[in-house]
């Protein structure tokens, strides 16, 4: 299918809207897929010029060209560019007020934008959803594509919903994007988004002028290590990563003290803050900023010469993300990894954070089964009912899909909120007669509060016998007559029941092995980290090798070629019993009082590990003295540890 009489001018538009005079690698050829076949995949690495591929079409394609990000730094600096550019573009997020997010409403329906940002959280707003069906879109871009799958490493539900929402809408262009992506996860997103597997693009991930230092420390000598590094450097721009916000606060602490210009950041920090620490780091060529994974994302500075992590990163997805974020000019800059294998058992618990118990999943089932044939679920309340973390939850959700037992429909909103700007007669007499009285009616079902009318949607159709969608163009007029400021509250997603009969445990055994390999995965790319610094050959190619690129040649610059030698990474320091670092009668207290929450030995496994749940959070229990109390053991240990005190 030809979706273009033809290709227009690209390097006549990139000249003239963007200064440049040539491409950079790839982003012709997907640009060309485009136009010629309507779907393409880029795999670029980190500040490879990805956004381009979607920026340059959105000027000449008639409509407007959405874009779907999660990262609103990202947005922010883009937006910024483009409008530099006399470029018509603008976001839709959570930071905006009632009147901006008006605004941008208005100019999205007249056709005004070219480029509209959004987060993936922004279609579960039905008014959003409508809106959209109404609106010529031309391009649907999804950054940050490898969240579709569910093999990747950072599998997000929402992103299917994308895929299915983009196939709705029947948008003649998609452009999938991603920096991170395995063969395995490549093929996921061309098949999630119906993009050809010959429209996929790769680039490739080698990164000649990057030196790859993959150094194993003891944990007793890390600081003193990056210390030695930081002070004998050449001067250059330079990003420490770390894992924790309070190892950040601590380590940028102790290196000011000993005479190094370094700022912490990370997500714990308000706004400001963050904000005054990105420009203190971008205005100078040779700061430092100790961060967690926070930082980084959506950044654009070129002469990063140094990348540090000082923790092991939690997978060669993110650890090629983060170095690639050095060097982007093409000089020369030195990634540098510090090996230490006590950094697993955080890493670890992180991802046995995320697997629910058993008891969890299995309650969830019989919720399901009893609810019918069609069912709404509020976050919030299944959350906390069955103690699943609400990714967690929203994760289960979609693997049930996965399995064909449920199929998700169009997130609606409950309620609605009202703030009148001028007075109802005023406002009802902007309408027709038949559309005011329906107004009239409509309003008359709400309850006023202080400054807020509340309607609830269900009550609303149920007493006016008319269908939710006449309640939802309501709110969209009263809003774009700037009668009122609407507030959606309590969404809910639908769900549809496929099968009448269900083997409830069977489904939840299912479920449960999805969860269980899921975990295994992710405790398997913290292994390939190790794996790599331990390699008896060629580590650039090893990493690039992991995304499916093949290089004939040694890099001739990474640890293992520099000195030909295999590297071993020190074993975990050794630690003092779990029974004599804990209280015993203190410990069986606190299980006997709580017996629902700290019931079953994984329960008690994530309560001493620190990993927080909804259950845990209602009761307060994560200021207990005892929360976290072996945060550095590796939580497989402490889980043995607690089945065998429970038996």
């Amino acid at each position: 299918m030809s979706f273009s009489p033809a290709i227009p001018d690209l390097s006549a538009l990139l000249q003239q809207n963007f200064g440049f005079s040539q491409f950079r690698a790839g982003q012709r050829e997907v640009i060309e897929e485009l136009f010629s076949q309507g779907r393409s995949l880029a795999i670029f690495p980190t500040g490879a010029g990805k956004s381009l591929c979607y920026q340059l079409p959105a000027l000449a394609l008639e409509g407007t060209t959405l874009v779907v990000s999660p990262l609103i730094a990202l947005m922010k600096d883009q937006i910024d560019f483009l409008q530099s550019r006399g470029i018509a573009a603008a976001r839709l997020d959570s930071s905006l007020d009632a009147a901006q997010t008006r605004q941008i409403n208005d100019e999205l329906r007249g056709g005004v934008l070219k480029l509209l940002y959004v987060a993936p959280e922004r279609f579960n707003n039905e008014r959003f959803r409508e809106t959209l069906r109404r609106t010529p879109i031309a391009l649907f871009a999804v950054d940050e594509a490898h969240c579709i799958s569910e093999w990747g490493h950072n599998f997000r539900p929402d992103y299917l919903k994308l895929a299915q929402f983009a196939h709705e809408l029947g948008v003649p262009r998609v452009l999938a994007l991603t920096a991170t992506a395995t063969p395995k996860v490549a093929k996921a997103i061309c098949e999630g988004f119906q993009i050809p597997p010959t429209a996929a693009i790769n680039t490739g991930f080698y990164r000649p002028n990057l030196r790859l230092c993959l150094s194993p420390v003891a944990a007793n000598r890390r600081e003193s290590l990056l210390l030695k590094r930081l002070q004998t450097r050449a001067p250059g721009s330079t990003i420490v990563y770390v894992t924790l916000q309070k190892t950040a606060e601590e380590l940028a602490d102790f290196l000011s003290q000993n005479g190094l210009e370094a700022r912490a950041y990370h997500a714990g920090m308000d706004g400001e803050t963050r904000a005054q620490t990105q420009d203190w780091w971008m205005e100078s060529g040779e700061r430092i900023v100790v961060a967690t994974i926070a930082f980084g994302m959506g950044i654009d500075k070129s002469d990063v010469r140094y990348v540090y992590h000082f923790n092991l990163p939690k997978g060669l997805e993110n650890y090629s993300q983060e170095i690639g974020r050095a060097g982007r000019d093409g000089k020369p800059s030195v990634v540098e990894l510090f090996a230490c294998r006590d950094d697993v058992a955080t890493l670890e618990n992180f991802v046995y954070g995320d697997t629910p118990t058993n008891e969890s999943l299995g309650a969830l089932i019989e919720e399901i089964l009893a609810s019918g044939a069609e069912f709404s679920v509020k976050e919030t309340e299944w959350s906390a009912k069955f103690d699943l973390r609400p990714l967690v939850l929203r994760t289960a959700l979609t693997y049930l899909e996965l399995e064909g037992a449920i199929k998700q429909g169009t997130p609606f909103y409950a309620g609605y909120e009202l703030q009148f700007l001028r007075s109802q007669d005023e406002i009802l007499a902007q309408f027709s007669p038949k559309a005011a009285k329906f107004l009239r009616e409509l309003l008359a079902t709400g309850k006023m509060g202080r400054t807020w009318l509340k309607i609830d949607s269900e009550t609303a159709t149920q007493t006016l016998g008319c269908p939710r969608e006449h309640l939802v163009r309501a709110m969209q007029l009263l809003e774009e007559k700037e009668a009122a400021i609407v507030r959606a509250a309590d969404v809910r997603s639908r769900y549809h029941r496929l099968r009448e009969e269900e083997n409830a445990a069977q489904l939840a055994q299912n479920l449960e092995a999805k969860f269980a390999a899921r975990e295994k995965g992710e405790i398997k790319r913290i292994g390939d980290v190790l794996k790599l610094v331990e390699l008896e050959r060629c580590q650039t190619n090893a990493l690039v090798g992991y995304f499916g690129e093949k290089r004939a040649t040694p890099c001739g610059h990474c640890s293992f070629c520099a000195t030909q030698k295999r590297a071993v990474v020190p074993p975990e320091a050794p630690r003092e019993p779990i029974e004599n670092t804990l209280s015993s009668d203190d410990w069986h207290a606190l299980t006997q009082q709580y017996p629902e929450i700290l019931g079953t030995p994984r329960q008690r496994a994530k309560f001493l590990c620190g990993l927080s749940s909804p259950a845990i959070s209602k009761a307060r229990l994560g200021k207990h003295a005892l929360f976290g109390a072996l945060e550095d053991r590796r939580f497989a240990q402490v889980l043995e540890w607690c089945e065998t005190q429970n038996s």
